[in-house]
């Protein structure tokens, strides 16, 4: 196997780590939050994680989404404010990695095939 075949799928195997840990790293902040917001017990009016925000006064409820990873807060008559919960870089930072580990195992299989139709062009001709 070749130096670039062996090195594009090295780094499609680290970009799929670092996608995997950050990734990871964000659902632990909104296993937090859920956590949090799921408590009841005392100080529990407004949700704990949608503090910090003059609307918080009119939440009723939250809302999670997995991908991307966000915790929102429901709002009375509708519309809904994103809870500051999970850090900013997470989900750019993992989908950009995930992007480039795909990228580099296409790569890498393309390399590979052009050296083998290179490699049985050589052997038809001789």
């Amino acid at each position: 196997m070749s130096s670039v075949i062996r090195g594009l799928r090295g780094f499609a195997t680290l970009a799929g780590l670092v996608a995997l840990l950050v990734y990871t790293w964000g659902l632990l902040h909104l296993a937090g939050a859920f956590l949090e917001a799921e408590d009841g017990g005392t100080g529990s009016a407004p949700i704990p994680p949608c503090r910090g925000n003059e609307q918080v006064v009119h939440v009723i409820d939250y809302s999670v989404s997995w991908f991307p990873l966000s915790f929102d807060c429901e709002m009375k008559g509708g519309g809904s404010y994103p809870a500051e919960v999970i850090p900013g870089y997470v989900n750019p930072v993992a989908v950009g990695s995930a992007l480039a580990a795909v990228g580099c195992v296409i790569a890498s299989a393309y390399v590979a095939e052009l050296r083998l139709r290179a490699g049985a062009r050589k052997g038809e001709a001789a």
